[in-house]
């Protein structure tokens, strides 16, 4: 087509386009394009992770190392804040309420410890995840990632840490007496179950947190009520019968996922088994809570990585 102007020379109109009409995920579809930050398919998601695992490996170690680097004793502060809190429930639980008047002082310190320890490892976890992309906004804006990496990393550096304590929880064991048996190895399915309930933990928390940044202010108070229903500073079980609490009751609480974690790593370490009260199906529940949270929180997660860091 062509038109004459006023100086009599002609001019010529474009030719239409082959994409005129097209809408525009016709066009993205045309040209193979995707759009930026778009959620990969479950699996693809997963294949992402794995390849950033030194990252997630590096960045976690990077945490752990910067946590205490202002403070004159450093890194003694990841093994010391678990020993003064158990100084404090040791004078309040085990001497003025007498809770290791049942057991003896020399397997209620090891009991108390090591539920300190295990207990701190999943609260601190938990503390962790909340903050992981709401307080992290400028690396998940600036740079394309699956933004799973982050609560992984923050599980793991907790992991990192608690393996520092369990040093100073076998030397505790030790000199009360409780010398290494075959039921020791048992600690490692324990770690490997927790972690993977504490990551799945970290990521439903990364979510809310990322929506709710408030969730951080309120965590504290649950993950003080959680420790009092897990018999960290006492045998939750002995509490409960005392009280004349209804079977259901007891049942519940025992089954919770920090009770269930904190009773297999005191029945695996500590010599006098009988102190410990199992659950029934005990590892079948450690197993359940670690797939439920691990695999259910993971999916939960990935269900809102285009939202992250948006608005």
């Amino acid at each position: 087509m062509s038109e004459t102007t006023h100086d009599s020379a002609v001019a010529m109109s474009a030719p239409p386009s082959p994409d005129d009409g097209l809408s525009a995920a016709e066009l993205a579809k045309k040209y193979g394009l995707a759009v930026s930050g778009a959620r990969p398919p479950l699996g693809e998601y997963a294949r992402q992770l794995w390849a950033r695992r030194h990252f997630i490996l590096a960045f976690s170690r990077a945490k752990l190392t910067a946590q205490y680097s202002k403070a004159k004793l450093g890194q003694v502060w990841q093994v010391a804040t678990p020993l003064l809190n158990a100084t404090v429930y040791f004078l309040i639980f085990g001497l003025l309420m007498q809770q290791s008047k049942g057991m003896g002082i020399r397997t209620y310190i090891p009991f108390l410890v090591t539920g300190i320890f295990v207990f701190t490892f999943t609260q601190s976890s938990a503390m962790a995840g909340v903050r992981a992309i709401s307080g992290n906004l400028g690396l998940v804006r600036a740079l394309h990632f699956p933004r799973a990496a982050l609560p992984i990393s923050f599980a793991l550096q907790q992991l990192q840490q608690l393996l520092y304590s369990m040093v100073v929880l076998f030397l505790f064991l030790l000199g009360f007496g409780h010398m290494p048996s075959l039921s020791w190895l048992l600690i490692v399915p324990v770690l490997v179950f927790q972690f993977c309930f504490n990551t799945g933990l970290a990521m439903v928390l990364a979510r809310a947190g990322s929506k709710t940044p408030d969730l951080a202010q309120l965590l504290p108070f649950v993950t003080r009520t959680w420790m009092y229903a897990s018999g960290v500073m006492y045998s939750l079980v002995d509490a409960l019968e005392k009280a004349k609490a209804p079977g259901w009751v007891v049942d519940v609480l025992s089954a919770n996922p920090a009770a269930v974690y904190i009773d297999l790593m005191r029945w695996s370490l500590i010599e006098n088994h009988s102190r410990i009260h199992l659950p029934p199906h005990v590892w079948s529940l450690a197993l359940g809570w670690a797939l439920v949270f691990g695999v259910g929180g993971f999916v939960y997660f990935w269900k809102a990585e285009e939202q992250y860091g948006r608005g």
